[in-house]
């Protein structure tokens, strides 16, 4: 179950200890959270991380053909993305697919630098990128590393994944969530409108293929 809680200006949203894959249920969850920190006054940000082996397995593949599941995970990402309250994901374990996703869509990234791994695994599963996902991998990293990423499926560990810049930081051992949080708290500070249109113009081309309908992959799942 997803645990907020508050340290300071910065809060944090614990996705839990298993594969914290994006079901309906977390995803729904995950918007009421968005919806909390919405309503916080005064200077704040996010983290999100999770407590167990993985920060998130990716979407639910049962899922795909339910009505709106597909449509609330890309407004998930665009909630995330076009936020006014600065994001930073607490990478702690693997990081996978819709995961990947999940975390590029937060401002700033800190993962673990001795156990876990970045995949988008799409191309060896099957099936293709919807459009605006794709348009989120292509507008938060480099051209060759999106290509890497997306055509390859490549793997990456802690340090490709920071020499890639996939991440912003690598830390040793238990030090992810510290260090993610002091990273949230110097942000707090510009919490608020303008940087929500600084955000929405830098990625307004994403943010409209991220409110397009979705149409379910007819292929093997993420």
């Amino acid at each position: 179950m997803v645990n907020l809680t508050r340290d300071g200006a910065v809060l944090i949203c614990d996705l839990g200890d298993g594969e914290n894959r994006l079901d309906g249920t977390l995803v729904t969850a995950l918007h009421a959270v968005l919806d909390d920190v919405d309503a916080v006054s005064g200077p704040a940000a996010l983290v999100t991380t999770g407590s167990g082996r993985f920060y998130s397995n990716g979407l639910e593949p049962g899922a795909f053909a339910e009505d709106g599941y597909l449509d609330a995970v890309q407004g998930l990402l665009g909630r995330l993305l076009g936020s006014g309250t600065p994001t930073v994901a607490a990478l702690q374990g693997h990081t996978y697919a819709g995961g990947l996703l999940l975390a590029l869509a937060h401002d700033q990234r800190v993962m673990r630098a001795d156990r876990g791994y970045l995949c988008l695994p799409e191309a060896r599963l099957g099936f293709p990128f919807l459009p605006g996902m794709s348009a989120l991998v292509g507008a938060r990293v480099a051209p060759a590393v999106a290509h890497a990423a997306m055509v390859t499926a490549q793997r990456y560990d802690a340090e490709a994944a920071l020499h890639a810049g996939l991440v912003d930081e690598i830390v040793e051992q238990d030090g992810v969530l510290a260090s993610a949080i002091v990273r949230a708290a110097a942000l707090a500070p510009m919490r608020g409108e303008n940087l929500a249109v600084i955000k929405r113009t830098r990625y307004e081309h994403v943010l409209h293929r991220l409110a397009e309908p979705a149409m379910p992959p007819t292929s093997a799942a993420r």
